[in-house]
């Protein structure tokens, strides 16, 4: 698997490759979600990416929030 290293890399596959819709609401559960050093998903995340791709795709989800 090869991670994105852009927002515009990002944004395609969450939109175009995945079909999600980077609507307010998703964006905003994502955020709350990955900025949870507690929740289960975001330590699995960190696990397997790394901090430094966390840190990165929250981000590229704040951006996509000033966007919508």
């Amino acid at each position: 698997m090869i991670l994105p290293n852009s927002y515009q890399e990002w944004k395609r596959c969450i939109t175009v490759d995945c079909g999600i819709k980077l609507t307010r609401e998703y964006i905003e559960q994502r955020l709350r979600a990955l900025r949870d050093e507690r929740d289960e998903h975001t330590i699995q995340f960190t696990r397997l990416y790394g901090k430094a791709h966390l840190n990165n795709v929250i981000n590229w989800f704040e951006r996509a929030l000033g966007e919508v």
